[in-house]
């Protein structure tokens, strides 16, 4: 990893107030939604993210929900940590993707249809191991963020940018410029904020899961097969898809399975415009 992307995790801020007492009370098998709620209402940022995550088409609510504990009723406990998470890291951090081509919110949309697809996907495998990886499909990309600070730091952004433009392997060009991953940044991001290691080790493993550990093989794997059909570059493209479908299949799922819930996924897209 190049000394420059260590020196930025390392000078990292700590994370709000807020998010940590969202960490404590999701923590806290005694504690309730609406106390839940009650940590987020003060935040007017997380606020507004939350009512526009629980408004959008892809979670098909359908109703307008007005207030933070309708919306954390209907998420449940690890759906809001996630969203409130994903959106107060891209806040915290300096939010200029046009290395890679997109819009600060276009990068926030690609998070959320990534973490979108996992959970929709994988609530028919095991509920568990879909609340886990909701989390970390919402957060997998953040190490973009670093990686793009330091390409234009370096002056590097038009060239990056063709490259990643054409690219089917977005991990290979990163390594390539910066000598490291999306998903090892990301990963050591979350190790410097004090994360538990099973969630780090998801993410860190998620361009190479056949080298995790066995107990975190599914989790990268999982990981692994939404950034495929949701990259960057080509979110939902035809040829995404068909490259995502094809490692499920390789990886031994249900791969008709995750056809079903990514035609379901377009629908909605489709019907919202």
């Amino acid at each position: 990893m190049k000394d420059s992307i260590i020196e930025s995790i390392n000078s990292l801020p700590p994370l709000s107030k807020t998010i940590m007492d969202i960490n404590r009370i999701y923590a806290d098998e005694e504690a309730g939604i609406g106390e839940l709620a009650k940590v987020i209402e003060p935040d007017p940022m997380i606020v507004a993210n939350l009512l526009k995550s629980a408004n959008s088409p892809l979670y098909g609510f359908g109703k307008e929900i007005r207030n933070v504990a309708q919306a954390v009723s209907l998420f449940g406990m690890s759906m809001t940590r996630s969203i409130a998470l994903g959106n107060a890291v891209r806040n915290l951090l300096n939010v200029d993707m046009k290395p890679y081509g997109v819009t600060s919110d276009e990068f926030a949309d690609i998070s959320s249809k990534q973490a979108t697809l996992v959970i929709q996907w994988y609530k028919n495998i095991s509920k568990e191991k879909a609340d886990k990886l909701y989390l970390a499909a919402f957060l997998q990309e953040t190490g973009k963020i670093l990686i793009s600070s330091d390409i234009i730091q370096e002056d590097e952004d038009v060239s990056f940018h063709s490259e990643i433009e054409m690219s089917n392997n977005i991990a290979q060009v990163e390594k390539m410029y910066v000598d490291v991953t999306s998903a090892e940044v990301t990963a050591a991001v979350f190790e410097h904020w004090g994360f538990d290691a099973e969630f780090v080790q998801m993410i860190q493993y998620s361009d190479n899961p056949s080298a995790a550990p066995e107990d975190i093989k599914e989790y990268a794997t999982a990981l692994n097969i939404v950034k495929t059909i949701i990259p960057i570059n080509k979110p939902l493209s035809e040829q995404s898809i068909n490259f995502g479908l094809r490692k499920a299949h390789d990886a031994g799922y249900d791969h008709e399975l995750l056809e079903d819930v990514v035609d379901d996924m377009l629908d909605s897209i489709e019907e919202a415009k």
